[in-house]
């Protein structure tokens, strides 16, 4: 028994006259290197400038809840109230107390000057007339005591309405109407979104390698895409004695909208120029632990390619470390370009018993 060999037309005539204008359809890019910045990634959490976690400075049930997270809220705006019938209290024990010093004072007063007349006629002592004088002063020292007390008691009532500190959004509200507070427990956290900062912990080591540099930064948002400059970086002075890191603080243009305090970011640390490959994103194909390119293969059709892609750039391109060299021809559409490909290859002989 013999084998015949048939090609099917269907297939002979899509090779024929097909693969040609499908790969004329491919978009394609001539890939060149090109001076870029390197940098050196860190990622980091997006977090306010200025930051408030409200806390109760007196004991009372919550009496009034005014905002929730997500409201917007300005200076001196009261936030919750909290119960002052103990406060009230204090205030009018520490008032009896001044009028009670008042009296005191009054009295001791006359006695001295009545000691001081007698003195004078030779009635009494010296020594009755100082003892009117210590008397005197310590019921004026009493009195500013009182005051003192006064003072202290009206500054605790005033502790019963919570005020924002600043103009912003309530990020956090930590508890609900009724409930007790007490001295130090959190209340509610408000910040200011006009002033953000991108926080990053770098290796003592990586922060060595850039102290000969002017420190410069651009933050990249992963799930957004988009790019911000730094408007300044500061590192601290200090590192971690658990994890050997340096706080290193970007702070963010002013105003910038679409951040939230606890957001992903990567900072991308400049560090000098290079050549440097990149290719489109979009490019880029991504299955599993392959990551490729279509590059022409100057036969009318693409060869996949592995690539060792690097990180990636401001205008949407992606760093190739390895793989595609300059003067090549890439694909822009993987999909199209695996079509052509497959188009492009010998047809399989067919074999018949």
């Amino acid at each position: 028994m013999r084998a015949v060999l048939r090609i099917p037309f269907l297939l002979a005539l899509f090779v024929s006259i097909g693969a040609g204008p499908a790969l004329a359809e491919v978009p394609t890019i001539k890939v060149e290197a090109r001076t870029l910045a390197s940098s050196r990634p860190a990622e980091a959490t997006i977090e306010a400038v200025r930051q408030a976690t409200l806390a109760a400075q007196v004991p009372g049930r919550i009496v009034a809840l005014n905002v929730d997270a997500g409201d917007r809220v300005a200076k001196g705006q009261v936030l919750l109230r909290i119960d002052s019938a103990e406060a009230s209290q204090a205030v009018s024990g520490a008032e009896a107390g001044v009028a009670q010093a008042q009296a005191n004072q009054i009295n001791a007063k006359a006695a001295y000057e009545r000691t001081k007349s007698l003195v004078e006629r030779r009635f009494v002592s010296q020594a009755a007339l100082d003892q009117a004088r210590a008397a005197y002063d310590a019921a004026e020292a009493q009195l500013r005591a009182a005051q003192a007390g006064r003072g202290q008691a009206s500054t605790a009532q005033g502790y019963a309405a919570v005020a924002s500190p600043m103009t912003g959004l309530v990020a956090a509200r930590h508890v609900e109407a009724g409930e007790m507070a007490q001295p130090g427990r959190q209340l509610v956290t408000v910040y200011d979104p006009t002033a953000m900062r991108a926080v990053a912990d770098v290796p003592q080591q990586r922060v060595a390698a850039l102290a000969g540099t002017k420190l410069a930064a651009r933050v990249e948002l992963p799930e957004s895409g988009r790019w911000l400059d730094a408007a300044s970086v500061t590192v601290l002075p200090a590192a971690d004695p658990r994890t050997h890191t340096v706080q290193v603080r970007v702070d963010l243009p002013p105003n910038t909208e679409g951040l939230v305090p606890g957001m992903f970011a990567r900072v991308h640390f400049m560090a000098g120029e290079g050549a440097r490959v990149t290719v489109p994103a979009t490019a880029i194909l991504r299955r599993g632990e392959l990551t490729g390119v279509y590059v022409a293969d100057g036969k009318g059709g693409f060869a996949l390619r592995q690539i060792r892609a690097g990180e990636p750039q401001a205008d949407g391109s992606i760093e190739v470390l390895a793989g595609v060299t300059g003067g090549e021809t890439i694909a822009l559409d993987p999909v199209q370009a695996a079509i052509v490909g497959r188009a492009a290859r010998p047809p399989r002989a067919v074999a018949e018993r």
